[in-house]
């Protein structure tokens, strides 16, 4: 396995993340942060912390659904309209079909703005689906995978394997 994120660098992206999300979003007060369970939710909350510096409240929302058959997807709470704007958290972009799967639940809320953020993006989409916010956007072949470790909630790196 070849490392292509330790922890420092990876708390660098995330709050290099979080400005972009203040600057893109200036006037807003508050963001709904969609956590793809398992580590997206980690990486939302995270997020959430850097955000809170910025003056900006958080909803976090935990999204579950099994990444390789994703026909029912399970939200933990109700964005309702409390901010607007929702924003889907993953930590590897792959070929978009976990993305485009879990924005389904949330184009039937009918917020005002959806966007996307992913740690670590790969270059083999096969699906309609652009990242907004990204931390690493890496070049692979097909047959490699990125693996993002979270120990008690932290990102501790990512890694090419």
């Amino acid at each position: 396995m070849n490392r292509i994120l330790d922890k420092e660098t990876a708390g660098r992206k995330l709050r290099r993340m979080a400005l972009e999300i203040a600057e893109r979003n200036a006037g807003v007060r508050a963001v709904t942060l969609v956590g793809i369970k398992e580590n997206g939710i980690h990486i939302a909350r995270q997020l959430a912390s850097q955000l809170a510096l910025a003056n900006i409240t958080t909803h976090l929302i935990e999204l579950s659904l099994n990444k390789k058959d994703p026909g029912e997807v399970q939200l933990s709470g109700n964005p309702g309209s409390e901010s607007g704007i929702l924003i889907l958290v993953d930590d590897v972009a792959n070929s978009g079909r976990t993305m485009l799967y879990a924005l389904k639940p949330l184009l039937d809320i009918k917020p005002a703005k959806i966007e996307t953020l992913a740690l670590v993006e790969r270059t083999h989409k096969r699906f309609p689906v652009s990242v907004d916010y990204v931390g690493l956007s890496i070049s692979t072949t097909s047959n490699q995978n990125i693996v993002v470790v979270v120990e008690n909630g932290d990102v501790m790196g990512a890694y090419l394997q």
